[in-house]
């Protein structure tokens, strides 16, 4: 039995136009990025089915080409979606190449009288779409609901589907009886038509998911460098730094402070001064490890914890920084600030995180005194201290 592929046609286009308006509500509201994507894949795959009824028609010439590509690039859409999850990005041209080749075969293969013009390679890139948009949901960072999973199994089934209509059409065709029962628009249409309620029921889960984690990184993050905030950082290194003292092992701590800062804001405005504070965030970011932890700690002053490492090389991470910030471009007719670094390492003297802190400030209020735009190490502090009270 051969399934009517106009009545199926109309049957997806209907559901997809009310899960297209369910979830451009859903979006306005929530501003996540995979519900946005999602809108816009599933008003790709909407407009596409839509050309696709044209066929047969004196409009066929160029609604055939048109709807191949607005279906190619909805699956596209899906692997974009998929990806900010994982906190990535597509580049455009990664979403252009694939339409763009499927809309060069539409044209060349007669699309005026022939429904499956293009047909090898629509079918090739609308596999390669949705298995892409597949791995990407399988590795999406465990979340309580592990939805993901479920929602990768299922693009996944739905990517062997369409790899087996691109086998069946390159050994037999599309006229072929095999290709007509099991993968022709009517079998096709009825499957995406299941897998679309399917996943869109699953994708208000993943909205929600990205929305709270958004919520978490702007209650973490420092909103303007995009640094950890004082109250994170702190709750994280002291966390750390435990689990460092149960493994006999230490860390250093580096306290940086922007010199004379307030001048850069008076001479050159706010806006100035903001562009010192993310150049320096960079040059932090830039010079560090992805375990390391950087904090804004107040203001122009910024901490960084360093597991694992020595005093010596904090001291050598905070000339990177220097280094960094230095050949970072500024503004026209602007300087940027310099540094002064108070740098500490764990030790018995310094059990706690707020210990080290204390011991790394008072190094840094030594930089100062000497004259700013220099690293002050903790050893040197203590050793001017003993030399003090030897004189005394």
């Amino acid at each position: 039995m051969v399934l009517d592929s106009f009545s199926v046609r109309i049957a997806l286009g209907v559901v997809t136009l009310t899960l297209f308006a369910l979830f451009v509500a859903s979006y306005r509201r929530t501003r996540s990025p995979y519900a946005g994507w999602w809108s816009l894949a599933l008003l790709q795959f909407m407009l596409g089915n839509t050309a696709f009824l044209l066929n047969g028609t004196s409009a066929q010439h160029w609604a055939n080409p048109f709807g191949n590509v607005l279906v190619v690039a909805g699956a596209f859409s899906v692997w974009a979606g998929a990806r900010t999850l994982r906190d990535l990005k597509a580049a455009p041209w990664q979403l252009a190449v694939a339409p763009v080749i499927t809309a060069v075969a539409s044209v060349l293969e007669s699309p005026g009288t022939n429904v499956w013009s293009g047909g090898f390679v629509y079918l090739a890139m609308m596999t390669l779409g949705i298995a892409l948009a597949a791995r990407d949901l399988w590795f999406i960072k465990a979340t309580h609901s592990q939805v993901h999973k479920a929602l990768s199994l299922a693009a996944g089934l739905l990517a062997i589907y369409y790899l087996g209509r691109w086998g069946v059409y390159a050994l037999q065709g599309p006229d072929s009886e095999s290709f007509r029962s099991y993968f022709g628009p009517g079998p096709s249409g009825l499957v995406s038509l299941v897998l679309l309620v399917t996943v869109s029921f699953s994708m208000t889960t993943l909205s929600s998911d990205q929305l709270i984690k958004g919520l978490k990184e702007r209650a973490t993050k420092d909103h303007l460098t995009g640094l950890l905030n004082r109250g994170a950082f702190l709750d994280l290194a002291s966390t750390e730094l435990k689990r460092l003292r149960a493994n006999e092992s230490g860390a250093a701590i580096v306290l940086a402070d922007l010199d004379h800062f307030k001048l850069v804001n008076d001479a050159h405005g706010h806006r100035a001064g903001d562009a010192a504070l993310k150049a320096f965030a960079e040059a932090c970011t830039s010079s560090v490890r992805s375990t390391d932890l950087i904090g804004r700690y107040g203001g122009e002053e910024f901490v960084l914890f360093l597991p694992g490492a020595t005093q010596e090389r904090a001291q050598s991470i905070a000339v990177e920084i220097s280094r960094r910030m230095a050949s970072t471009e500024v503004p026209e007719g602007v300087s940027f600030p310099t540094i002064s670094y108070g740098v500490t390492a764990s030790t018995p003297a310094a059990p706690d995180l707020t210990s080290m802190i204390e011991v790394a400030d008072a190094a840094l209020y030594s930089a100062k005194a000497q004259g700013r735009n220099r690293i002050v190490g903790a050893d040197r502090l203590q050793a001017a201290t003993i030399a003090d009270e030897a004189r005394s």
